[in-house]
């Protein structure tokens, strides 16, 4: 609580020279574990009742005005050099947006997955580009790099997956995990578990070149799905999945899919579809991993990839038609904001905190002035 304190107050009092934007994105220095066994597997109905450990008693389904859908998932890299060859060449994203910001020493690049055969002939960084980030229907990979980042050779942003981290992985769905596996390592891709390795035999977790995990998950039969690869997971734990759960569906999302093990559950969320087989969706998940118990531990708490040290993960982020009715609308919720709409410099944009304490950026559809270096069209 003391990190979340100082964060507030940083965005409320930032010095006149640094942007409330600049200091959510600005640098600092800085197991896998399957289940040994599978047992007692369950897909039931969720009983949406709320936990009273922390925030407010909200009833069930009250949903956050303005249309709230999710749009983005924040990675930090260290060198984009690297990082887009990896998520474009190889994984099929498209590069639809950029933000340059020279005089905060940052850049932002937003990617997706397009359906196969999709043109896009937007130019990245213009107002056009712009335009359509801020009015998509789909959801994007945010990927900030820090200037300066990609010429240290002992600089390493933290992918998660130790003791305690909340972020857990993105993943992408393909026909074929063995043949992406082959062709990904045949492109030099290294692996924390190949398809054939390990008791979970079918799936498979690559490393991306900063080392975050990237999951590759079989899809459904007959799904319809003509790219090689598409978007299909954001992994995050959560302590408390009600709470967690609740908070997500007033932000617009769905539960389509529960998984229900001994030892811990999986839950899947999305946004504009109703309850149906992830394996078959072309757009991703939110996928909440809840690990029984921690919800019985007051002084339990993930990282949520913004501290001193742990930071690589960033946020997720909603659009929605008008940030402070639906600030205030979240702030009914009482798990607190790191940036209030009108705090820092920035206005009109905020940042709330969810249960665990995880970053979610509240966006405006159609977008706002970034200050950004905007690049000129080529068309």
């Amino acid at each position: 609580m003391i990190v979340c304190a100082l964060l507030c107050i940083l965005f409320v009092a930032l010095p006149k020279e640094t942007s409330s934007f600049q200091q959510i994105y600005r640098r600092r220095p800085t197991s896998l574990t399957l289940p040994n066994r599978i047992k007692n597997y369950q897909r039931t109905e969720l009983a949406m009742s709320s936990s009273s450990n922390s925030g407010k008693d909200i009833p069930p389904g009250t949903l956050i005005p303005g249309r709230p859908t999710w749009q983005q998932t924040m990675l930090r890299i260290s060198d984009p050099k690297k990082s887009l060859p990896f998520y474009v060449d190889l994984m099929g994203m498209t590069l639809i947006d950029k933000f340059d910001f020279p005089q905060y020493e940052f850049s932002l690049y937003f990617l997706t997955t397009l359906p196969e055969g999709e043109s896009y002939d937007l130019t990245p960084g213009t107002q056009d580009a712009h335009d359509y980030l801020w009015s998509m229907d789909g959801v994007t990979l945010e990927l900030t790099h820090n200037y300066g980042t990609e010429h240290k050779s002992d600089f390493a942003y933290h992918p998660g997956n130790e003791n305690k981290d909340g972020f857990g992985h993105v993943a992408f769905n393909c026909d074929d995990p063995y043949a992406a596996t082959d062709k990904l390592v045949a492109a030099g891709v290294s692996f924390k578990k190949k398809p054939d390795e390990g008791r979970m035999k079918g799936l498979a977790f690559a490393y991306d070149p900063d080392g975050y995990w990237v999951e590759l998950v079989k899809r459904s039969a007959g799904c319809g799905i003509k790219n090689y690869f598409n978007l299909s997971q954001t992994m995050i734990r959560v302590k408390d999945y009600k709470k967690s759960i609740a908070f997500y569906k007033g932000l617009g999302m769905t539960l389509v899919k529960e998984l229900l093990f001994d030892d811990f559950s999986l839950y899947y969320l999305a946004t504009g579809v109703a309850e149906g087989d992830t394996g078959k969706m072309f757009g991703p998940v939110l996928e909440l991993t809840h690990n029984h118990g921690t919800e019985n531990d007051e002084a339990f708490k993930h990282y949520n990839g913004n501290e001193d040290g742990r930071q690589g993960f960033g946020h997720i982020g909603f659009l929605v038609d008008d940030v402070y009715k639906a600030c205030d609308s979240i702030r009914e919720y009482g798990y607190g904001f790191r940036k209030e709409p009108d705090g820092g410099s920035m206005k009109g944009l905020a940042f709330a905190y969810d249960p665990d304490g995880y970053s979610v950026e509240i966006i405006k559809r159609g977008g706002i002035e970034f200050g950004d270096v905007k690049a000129e069209s080529k068309r």
